[in-house]
């Protein structure tokens, strides 16, 4: 399979073969994290990472993925060029994405849902540059999807329905129970981390729930997404509104505050009004009580957490918290990710 050249912006947009693919090689690579077939792949290559909002996880496991690889992760900021906006004279994105690719063998796009004047303007920047670039555009996370948390997340997934880590089992996902429950908090939090576990959790076969306040449903385009993905795997979809009937029978519990669809308004994220919202609704905090309703399900989350809004302490560090696998996982998705769109395999 050749994936050589391919971007990765949302999974939806790869087969379940080309997501597999990815997969097996980096429960390959974790294995065997450090041996000798993956340390030149990127020889003497660089991979370009273009953060308008800050990440710790997403910028480490980036630069260690691409030194195990053999490669340099090279750090850009906005304030290091002069970019053309709405308000600013400054080079266009056919510009600096055309000059970007003859210096790297990758870009990486991370922007947020602070960094952009409505929602979904981020990813458009990247499908802009994915226009330009001869190179692979990878999205770090934009305001709609956060592929390689997603690959994070499933392989986390399988490894702890299968045999361990390094050692997962997609087909132990098929007819397990996926719960996303809005989670108490005033972090204003985009929605590309759930939606991409939506895809995710529906591609593999799960059945999906999504449990949320009036008010905070995610994208019409990624329901529709998952509820053809969760028919063509005979699994089921369903929306509550009411923070405990999701985790009756629950096998996989995910956490998180989102904001609503009118978090935007006047080309600004209205975060104050936001936060203000989610503090009306308390008690969507996952804990011991609730998680005792599922079927022995994992906590699973992509960090950073908001313990004691979004979840407790008991149940983020509990002996059935998925949490740093995936945290972990990420750097061996990424390797893979970047082996096989840009590397000489």
């Amino acid at each position: 399979m050749d994936l050589y050249g391919k971007d990765f912006i949302v999974s939806q947009e790869w087969s379940l073969e080309e997501l597999r693919a990815l997969l097996d090689l980096a429960a390959k690579m974790k294995r065997d994290r450090y041996s000798d077939r993956w340390a030149s792949i990127l020889a003497h290559q660089t991979f370009m990472m273009f953060f308008y909002n800050p990440s710790v996880r997403t910028r480490m496991s980036f630069e260690a993925a691409a030194t195990e690889l053999g490669g340099h992760a090279q750090f850009m900021t906005p304030s290091a060029g002069r970019f053309k906006t709405e308000k600013q004279a400054g080079e266009t994105i056919e510009d600096a994405a055309q000059v970007m690719a003859r210096y790297v063998c990758g870009i990486g796009i991370r922007i947020l849902e602070d960094k952009v004047p409505f929602y979904g303007a981020g990813n458009e920047m990247l499908r802009e540059y994915a226009h330009w670039a001869n190179v692979p555009i990878i999205n770090m996370a934009d305001d709609k999807y956060h592929p390689c948390q997603g690959m994070a997340d499933v392989m986390g997934w399988a490894e702890w329905y299968g045999e361990g880590p390094g050692r997962p089992s997609y087909e132990n996902l098929k007819g397990k129970n996926f719960l996303l429950t809005w989670g108490s908090g005033a972090l204003a939090r985009s929605w590309c981390s759930v939606q991409e576990a939506l895809l995710v959790a529906s591609r593999f076969g799960m059945n999906v729930t999504v449990a949320r306040p009036e008010g905070y449903d995610l994208d019409p385009e990624v329901y529709a997404w998952t509820r053809a993905n969760c028919e063509a795997n005979g699994a089921n979809f369903g929306v509550v509104d009411d923070p405990d009937s999701g985790y009756e029978g629950a096998h996989v519990v995910y956490s998180r505050n989102w904001v609503t669809a009118d978090a935007y308004q006047g080309g600004v994220l209205q975060k104050p009004a936001e936060i203000e919202k989610a503090m009306a609704y308390q008690g969507w905090t996952a804990n011991a009580e609730r998680m005792a309703r599922t079927d022995n399900a994992i906590y699973t989350h992509p960090m950073p957490i908001d313990r004691g809004s979004e979840v407790t302490d008991e149940v983020a560090s509990g002996p059935r918290s998925a949490v740093y696998d995936i945290a972990e996982n990420r750097l061996h998705v990424q390797k893979a990710v970047m082996a096989l769109t840009m590397g000489n395999l």
